[in-house]
Order: C-alpha cells, then structure tokens, then sequence
C-alpha cells in the first residue's frame, strides 16, 4: 500500500461484485473512502461490510437519475466531500440484432449504458464545482467501446457513445480542473458475466477457469483478463500519478483490439496457404 488516495473519497457505481467490487477494495487499500452504488443489495452490503468504516453501501439503480443524484449526495453527508467518480454499472441488455431492435428495449440498454455515464458525469461534476473545482471521473466503456463483435448491436453502439461523453466532458471540464478517462476492458471473467450463461452459482468458479482457459488462446497475451487488472488501470487515473491524463480510454485487453487473431489475421492466411500447398 501506498496511500496514493489518501484523504480521497471515490463513489463507484456497479461496485458490489466484478470490476466495480475490485477497484472499491483497490481504492480502500491506497486509503480512499468509498461508495459503493448497486441494485445488488446483499452482495452491496456484505462487500461494505468487509471493507469497514472507509465504505458505504447505497443502493443504486443508475437507470434512474435521482438514484445517481442521491448516490453523490450520500457519499457528501457520510464522507464530507468527492473526488472520484467511477462510472463502471453496466450490462449487455437487449441481445438482438439492429434488423430485430425493438425501440423500448434499445432504449433500456442506452438507459444503463451511456445515460447513466452522462449522469454520472453531471452530478459529479456539480459537486466537484461546489467543492471548488478538481476531480477525477473514470468510465468503464468496453472493447466495445472501439469495434463490433464484442456485444451486441444496443451494447456497441452504447458504448461507442460513452467515449464521446469522456470526450465532450474533457472539453467543458478540463479548464476547472476536472479530469475524465476511459478504460476499455476486454472480455472479463466475472461473477455476473459467468451467471448470466446459466452456470450454476456453485460451478461458477471451475466455469471460471475452463472459460478463461479456452477464451486466453484467443489472445495476444495468452490470458483475459480479471477484475483486478482493470481496477489497476483505475488506480492510476484516479491518482496524483495521472494529474495530466485527460480524454484517454486505455484498453485492458491484453492487446486483442490491436492484433488480429482467428482465420482472418496473417496467421490464417498462412495457414490456409499451407493447407493448400498440401492438397
């Protein structure tokens, strides 16, 4: 531990399990205070209980803009102040394709995806400015985030719209001190992502390992990544250390954006090539 937080008060939305549970315990280990917002009351309180007197639990529904009002309130009337904002609730949503989307339902998806970011932007900053200016908001956006074929149609194009918010936010904030950076994660073995196939909870660990296994000979570094690796990445932007990082997405993917893999990369082509040499 470094206290790289110390005297910090961070608020982190989707924080009671996976990458928003991961970098709660990250922030409280370099001395931060934090907040945890989540529909997931049981693991939310359990996961605040086990951090101690530095946590709150508060339960969030980030598609509602008053729960995201109150989340930021809650962490000023517990902690006095904010610092940090990690924008990091989200899910897959609707899985259907653009020539089946039903409006309603894309909507929900855009609701969860990129408007709560927008929210979370807003009310942040609002107490940031009250505070006099200066703060840190970091958003989970995806590989997603970057290019199609990691999610479906509501997911990427929400997604695809997260970095403009990061984008737009660094243009009428940067001036008042207020930094907003993105992290693109790969695929990540989570709780939640490994129950929502259908893996029975007391399997979820051997899933777990079969999973990262067969996906990790998919990727450049041989590996996906785990909730820690992404909370790392945080870390830094929430610091001192990135006081002049401002409007970056930083990919956690172990390179998979920027390395084709598969039968469409240079090593398909060469195996092809030998497999017609053979015939």
């Amino acid at each position: 531990m470094t206290h790289m937080l110390e005297g910090k008060v961070a608020v982190v939305t989707g924080g009671a399990s996976g990458i928003g549970l991961a970098t709660a315990e990250r922030f409280v280990s370099e001395g931060a205070k934090v907040v945890l917002g989540d529909v997931q009351e049981e693991r939310g309180r359990e996961a605040a209980a086990r951090l101690g007197d530095a946590a709150l639990y508060v339960r969030t529904d980030v598609t509602e803009e008053s729960s995201i009002e109150a989340l930021v309130a809650a962490a000023v009337d517990r902690f006095g102040r904010l610092d940090i904002m990690h924008n990091n609730a989200a899910a897959q949503g609707d899985v259907a394709a653009i020539v089946d989307l039903d409006g309603e339902a894309f909507e929900s998806v855009l609701r969860l995806v990129t408007r709560s970011v927008l929210l979370g932007h807003k009310y942040a900053a609002r107490q940031f400015l009250r505070q006099g200016g200066g703060g840190s908001i970091i958003t989970t956006a995806s590989s997603a985030s970057l290019e199609a074929g990691w999610g479906a149609a509501g997911y990427t194009i929400g997604k695809h719209a997260v970095l403009g918010i990061v984008h737009q936010a660094v243009a009428e904030f940067a001036g008042l001190g207020i930094r907003s950076n993105a992290i693109a994660p790969g695929i990540v073995i989570t709780p939640i992502m490994v129950s929502s196939f259908g893996v029975p909870p007391e399997k979820t660990a051997d899933f777990s390992e079969f999973l990262s296994s067969r996906l990790g000979l998919h990727n450049p570094s041989g590996r996906v990544a785990q909730p820690d690796d992404v909370a790392k990445v945080a870390l830094f932007l929430a610091s001192d250390l990135a006081s002049h990082v401002n409007g970056a997405t930083i990919n956690v993917d172990g390179g998979a954006t920027v390395v084709a893999l598969g039968d469409a990369s240079a090593a398909g082509v060469t195996k092809a090539a030998m497999e017609y040499s053979a015939r």
